[in-house]
């Protein structure tokens, strides 16, 4: 019936969209939970490991590590903002999400992933600034998701909700209305290319400074030293924003593209992050590592 939820009055109106698992992968769901599950418990364990290290040793207490605990944080908000669909869909087979609930999961995905991008470009320019203050960036991820779910809510919802994975993404959601979504896709624009396409932007002339003053050098092993200092900066940034330009060219060149693709692409910008950032600072940070050795292996470097 196309006039169906043509008028939403209140939050019982609006329909609920269907989860789904993994289209185009159905004879590897299982091993796809697994790997996933594997993902969730890494990135979680790791980042709250190198915020519970953070906080306990005092020579940590410093303005760069007050930015991993920043970006672990972040990592987690991100892990936690699908984990609850994503374990109703696998584990429980629950896959239908109400309204009001799959626009907040989008609200705090969203919410996350334009705040790592804040931070790591205001990282790359000045990490005092970004850690002590990152009431900005906070703000600024804010205000640009927070229209969201009022621009979805006030659309006609008249087909089969389903979506194409275990959680609500915006891109995916503004597939389904039957109405007018023009403003929708301005917005949408204006948000990847203000945030994303600048941030990329931005990130990229600070180290094409930082590489300038780094050559100015003279010595070989001065410039090494130098650069290895910005080396977990460099693959935080790789790893958040080559996933991310991955998704944006599946979803507007590979339309034609089988639909696993285009979940892998939207998995491996979601979960992979999280669990490396953690990884790579470990290995990184000589504080950090020792200290993690100790806990876990019960041995120091």
């Amino acid at each position: 019936d196309a006039t169906l939820y043509s008028q939403p009055h209140n939050s019982s109106d609006l329909p609920p969209f269907t989860l789904s698992g993994f289209p185009g992968l159905e004879t590897s769901q299982h091993w796809m939970f697994l790997l996933f599950g594997i993902l969730y418990i890494v990135s979680i364990v790791g980042n709250a490991l190198i915020l519970f290290i953070i906080k306990e040793v005092q020579s940590l207490h410093k303005p760069m590590y007050y930015f991993l605990s920043l970006l672990s944080v972040n990592d987690l908000g991100v892990s936690f903002s699908t984990l609850p669909t994503v374990l109703a869909t696998f584990c429980f087979h629950l896959r239908e999400i109400g309204f009001d609930s799959c626009m907040a999961q989008m609200f705090f995905i969203h919410l996350f992933s334009f705040m790592e991008s804040g931070v790591l470009l205001v990282m790359s320019f000045d990490r005092y600034v970004a850690i002590c203050n990152p009431l900005p960036v906070v703000i600024r991820g804010f205000c640009m998701v927070f229209p969201l779910p009022f621009l979805l809510k006030r659309l006609s919802f008249c087909k089969a909700n389903v979506l194409s994975h275990p959680y609500c993404l915006h891109p995916d959601l503004i597939r389904l209305p039957c109405g007018d979504i023009t403003i929708n896709n301005i917005f949408g624009q204006f948000i990847v290319i203000s945030n994303f396409g600048l941030d990329s932007a931005l990130i990229l002339l600070s180290y094409m400074l930082i590489l300038r003053s780094v050559l100015a050098i003279a010595s070989r092993e001065e410039r090494l030293k130098t650069l290895n200092t910005c080396v977990s900066h460099m693959c935080a940034v790789l790893m958040f924003f080559v996933p991310m330009v991955g998704v944006s060219m599946a979803a507007r060149y590979g339309r034609h593209a089988p639909q696993y693709v285009h979940t892998l692409m939207s998995l491996i910008y979601l979960f992979v992050p999280p669990m490396l950032n953690p990884v790579i600072y470990s290995i990184k940070t000589k504080e950090i590592r020792q200290r993690l050795c100790k806990i876990l292996l019960g041995t120091r470097f």
